[in-house]
C-alpha cells in the first residue's frame, strides 16, 4: 500500500484514557492529588479530551472512589473535554453533580465477555445503559459508547464483523452520539480492524467512529494506521501506556499516547499536542508508579536526555 498525504486525515483528535481506563486496574491506591496532577499536565500538553475518572462502586473498582475530589479538583480549562464512565442510573446521578462534558456508557461484541464483564447480555447491558443516555442528553451531556471486544474476546476468540454492526445499531437506537471502537485485548490485526469498522460505519459516521487499540500482540500501531486509511481521525491512547491487560498476564494494554503521537506526527498529521510535554507527564505518573514508562518512544527520548 502506497501512502499519501492526500489519503489521510490532516488533523487527528486524540482521547488520553490514562486517569481512568489506565489506572482503574493499579493494585496501589494512587492520591486524588496526583490524578489531578495528571490530569493538569495532559491538558497543558495539549490534549483536548481526557477521559478522567469513573463513578462505579467503590466495592468493585475501589481506585475511582475519590471521582468527586479528583473532578473538583481539576482546574477546567476552557476547551477541553472532560469524559466519565458510568455504569448504570445511579452512577450518572453521582457524575452529574460533578458537571462531566460526556459520559461514557459500555457494550461488548461478545456475550461470553458481556456475561462474565457485567452479568448480563448484550441486549440486556443496552437496555440497561437506555435511562442513563436519555437523562444525559436531557441534562445536555454528551454521550459516548465504548463498545469493547470487536476483533476478540478472551472467551470466545474470533468476533464476526456482524456482531460489532449490531452492537453498534444497538448503541444507536438508544441515543448514543458516537462510539469506540476497541481491540480490548490487542488481538486485532489490520484487516480484522478494517472489517470491525466496515460494520460500524454502517451506523456511525466516520466523525463518529474513533479507534481504541490495545498493544498486548504489538499490533496497536499497525492498527492505526489500517484505521487513518479508512477515514479514522479519532483515537485514543494511554499516556505512559498506563493500563495493563487483564487476560494476558505481564502484558501492556492501551497503546501508549507517546508513541501515538510520535507515529502521527511522522506523518505530518497535526494533533495540537506537545510530545516532550506528555514524556513528561508520563514520566511523572510512572515515576509515582515506581516504574519506568510503558512507551517505546518515551524509553527513547528519555534515555537520549539522559546521555
Amino acid at each position: 500500500m502506497k501512502w499519501s498525504s492526500a489519503s489521510l486525515p490532516a488533523r487527528v483528535a486524540i482521547v488520553d484514557v490514562g486517569p481512568r481506563d489506565g489506572l482503574q486496574n493499579e493494585k496501589q491506591p494512587v492520591p486524588a492529588a496526583v490524578k489531578i496532577e495528571l490530569v493538569q499536565r495532559l491538558q497543558a500538553a495539549g490534549l483536548k479530551e481526557i477521559e478522567v475518572t469513573s463513578y462505579v462502586s467503590p466495592k468493585w473498582v475501589p481506585q475511582m472512589a475519590d471521582n468527586h475530589e479528583v473532578m473538583a479538583g481539576i482546574q477546567r480549562q476552557a476547551g477541553v473535554a472532560y469524559s466519565v464512565l458510568t455504569p448504570n442510573l445511579k452512577g450518572f446521578e453521582a457524575a452529574e453533580l460533578d458537571r462531566p462534558d460526556e459520559i461514557v456508557v459500555f457494550g461488548a461484541a461478545s456475550e461470553a465477555f458481556s456475561q462474565k464483564n457485567i452479568n448480563c447480555s448484550i441486549t440486556e447491558s443496552i437496555e440497561r445503559f437506555a435511562p442513563v443516555v436519555s437523562a444525559a442528553l436531557a441534562a445536555g451531556i454528551r454521550v459516548r459508547g465504548a463498545m469493547s471486544c470487536t476483533v476478540g474476546c478472551p472467551y470466545e476468540g474470533d468476533i464476526a464483523p456482524e456482531r460489532v454492526g449490531m452492537l453498534a445499531k444497538l448503541m444507536k437506537g438508544i441515543g448514543v452520539q458516537r462510539v469506540d471502537l476497541a481491540d480490548t485485548i490487542g488481538v486485532g490485526t489490520p484487516l480484522k480492524v478494517q472489517r470491525a469498522l466496515d460494520a460500524t460505519l454502517q451506523h456511525f459516521s466516520v466523525d463518529a467512529v474513533s479507534g481504541h487499540f490495545h498493544d498486548t500482540y504489538g499490533q496497536a500501531l499497525g492498527n492505526t494506521l489500517a484505521a487513518l486509511d479508512m477515514g479514522i481521525w479519532n483515537f485514543q491512547s494511554s499516556v505512559a501506556g498506563l493500563g495493563g491487560c487483564p487476560y494476558a498476564k505481564g502484558a501492556t494494554g492501551n497503546v501508549a499516547t507517546e508513541d501515538l503521537l510520535f507515529l502521527l506526527q511522522g506523518m505530518g498529521i497535526e494533533t495540537g499536542i506537545d510530545l516532550d510535554q506528555v514524556i513528561d507527564a508520563g514520566q511523572y505518573i510512572s515515576a509515582f508508579l515506581g516504574r519506568k514508562p510503558n512507551s517505546r518512544v518515551a524509553t527513547a527520548v528519555l534515555n537520549k536526555r539522559a546521555g
